[in-house]
C-alpha cells in the first residue's frame, strides 16, 4: 500500500507536464500579443491546452507518456529520453550549421545561426568538462 506522500507526488507527477505545457501556451500568448498577433497567439494557446489536456487523457493509459513524464519512470525510459535527446541535437545542430551556410552563401552575416551555433558548441563542451570532473 502506498504512503500518503508516495500517493501525494504520484498525484503532483502526474500534472506536472500538463502544466507545464498550459504555462508555456499561456507565455506564447503572451508573447504574441505583445507583438501584435493576438490571433496567433490564440491558435498557439489552443494548440497548447489541446496537447495538455491530450497528456492528462492519454496519461493514464500511455506507457510511453506515464514512463518520459510521469512518476513511473524506470532506467528504460531515462536511457529512451537520453537517446531522443541526443537524437534531437544531432538534428539541431545540423539544421544550424545548414542554415548558417544557406545564409552566408547568399550573402548575409548568418548572425542568428551562427550565435546558436556557438551557444550549442559551448554548452556542449561544458558540459563535457562537468562530466569528465565530475565522474
Amino acid at each position: 500500500m502506498l504512503t500518503e506522500s508516495r500517493r501525494v507526488s504520484r498525484w503532483s507527477a502526474r500534472w506536472v507536464m500538463p502544466a507545464l505545457v498550459a504555462v508555456v501556451g499561456i507565455v506564447y500568448l503572451l508573447a504574441a500579443t505583445a507583438g501584435g498577433r493576438l490571433q496567433l497567439g490564440l491558435e498557439m494557446f489552443g494548440v497548447m491546452a489541446v496537447c495538455a489536456i491530450g497528456l492528462v487523457l492519454l496519461g493514464r493509459r500511455s506507457e510511453t507518456i506515464r514512463g518520459l513524464a510521469g512518476p513511473e519512470r524506470d532506467e528504460r525510459f531515462a536511457l529512451i529520453d537520453l537517446r531522443a535527446t541526443a537524437s534531437t541535437a544531432v538534428v539541431l545542430i545540423l539544421a544550424i550549421l545548414g542554415g548558417f551556410v544557406f545564409e552566408i552563401a547568399r550573402g548575409h552575416s548568418g548572425a542568428p545561426y551562427l550565435w546558436l551555433g556557438v551557444l550549442a558548441g559551448v554548452a556542449y563542451l561544458v558540459s563535457v568538462a562537468i562530466l569528465r570532473w565530475r565522474g
